[in-house]
């Protein structure tokens, strides 16, 4: 999942996007509505933080525009603004949910994972066989048992389950796992693929490769005659 936080606050930005990052989530950040808007037009995102005291484009000019696109993009408003017009009127413009500041950490992730899990359609735990993604409490488990994966397969394996039955290629596995400035190649993405396959091979399902097309996430042969 990618995240991007716009926010002109440094420490704040630092904090969140430090914690989501452990979380494994791929997080950019800009400090100004400008910036945001660019990076809207051409990343793509699973989550927007977005707060409405951006300097040179207000959040709620990135919202209205975001949104002129007919983008559906998950948005969390932030605001340091007095009064709840402000929050009315972002979410009257097409923001998802909203957070006055100063706010708990845990809280906003809590918000940031159910927002995902509803642009998903996906239920807090997701379930293959003997292999479950536990949204919630950001963690696998196979066979009831905690499975030990970097932030990166972490990520990997979510896309992939929340994806399941359906080709993901590697150009998409790279632009929702990293962030800016993150170097990762198709290469990096084999070797995490066969890390990952490697953990789950009991799991009675399989990460299968389409030849110069991407990777698939199905229920084994053994799985699907039981």
């Amino acid at each position: 999942m990618r995240i991007l936080i716009a926010e002109d606050d440094r420490i704040i930005a630092d904090g969140l996007g430090r914690s989501l990052r452990q979380s494994g989530y791929a997080v950019d950040w800009v400090a100004n509505g400008a910036d945001a808007d660019n990076a809207l037009i051409t990343g793509a995102y699973d989550l927007v933080i977005l707060d409405l005291g951006l300097p040179k484009l207000s959040g709620f000019d990135v919202l209205r525009r975001l949104r002129s696109r007919k983008s559906i993009v998950p948005v969390l408003i932030l605001t340091a603004l007095d009064g709840t017009s402000d929050c009315v009127k972002g979410l009257d413009l097409g923001a998802d949910d909203y957070m006055a500041k100063p706010f708990e950490l845990p809280e906003l992730e809590a918000r940031v994972r159910a927002l995902t899990r509803r642009s998903m359609g996906t239920a807090p735990v997701i379930e293959c066989g003997a292999l479950a993604f536990d949204q919630i409490h950001r963690c696998a488990l196979l066979h009831g048992e905690m499975i030990d994966l970097s932030s990166r397969e972490l990520g990997l394996l979510e896309i992939l389950m929340t994806r399941a039955g359906r080709l993901v290629s590697k150009d998409q596995l790279v632009e929702h796992m990293c962030g800016w400035g993150e170097e990762v190649s198709h290469n990096a993405i084999e070797v995490y693929v066969h890390r990952l396959r490697k953990k789950i091979e009991t799991s009675g399902v399989k990460i299968a490769t389409v030849r110069g097309l991407g990777y698939c996430f199905e229920k084994s042969a053994q799985e699907v005659k039981s």
